[in-house]
């Protein structure tokens, strides 16, 4: 993800999360982050190459060993498709480039599609986050995967 990638991915991130959207200023600062030696994010974006249409994007942030997938949005004509899977291998892989023991990720309880698809990667649930998701109140799954030293391969 770059800067002119921006515009797009709020667009995209107002269609998901109406209610609750990051705002340009917080992706501004989350890609300042993500280059030279010192980063600490990563994240992409994937293009429908029939017509250069933004249709995803993902983020993580990584520091002392801990890897946390920040967002992951798709495109709903693009669900069911794999590019989910596709951002989060991006993600997992940069965690490991990142020397993460292991990556944690909140998600919706109500969000099973996205639930099953973490569990299909080796996250388990750790716990939750009342009230996480606002407005509605609305709880967090926690998961996490260990990524080091336990034969996992991402």
């Amino acid at each position: 993800m770059r800067w002119w990638d921006i515009e797009p991915v709020l667009a995209l991130e107002a269609e998901l999360f109406p209610e609750d959207a990051w705002s340009e200023g917080m992706f501004w600062s989350e890609l300042a982050h993500a280059r030279g030696p010192r980063a600490t994010r990563h994240y992409v974006v994937a293009e429908d190459p029939a017509d250069g249409r933004l249709v995803g994007y993902a983020g993580l942030a990584a520091a002392g060993g801990l890897g946390d997938v920040q967002t992951i949005a798709v495109s709903p004509d693009q669900w069911g498709t794999g590019l989910g899977a596709r951002l989060l291998t991006d993600l997992l892989k940069e965690a490991t480039a990142f020397e993460c023991e292991e990556v944690l990720l909140e998600v919706r309880v109500d969000n099973t599609r996205a639930q099953k698809l973490y569990e299909r990667f080796g996250f388990e649930p750790i716990g939750f986050r009342r009230g996480y998701y606002q407005p509605g109140n609305v709880d967090a799954l926690v998961m996490r995967l260990i990524v080091q030293g336990t034969g996992t391969e991402i």
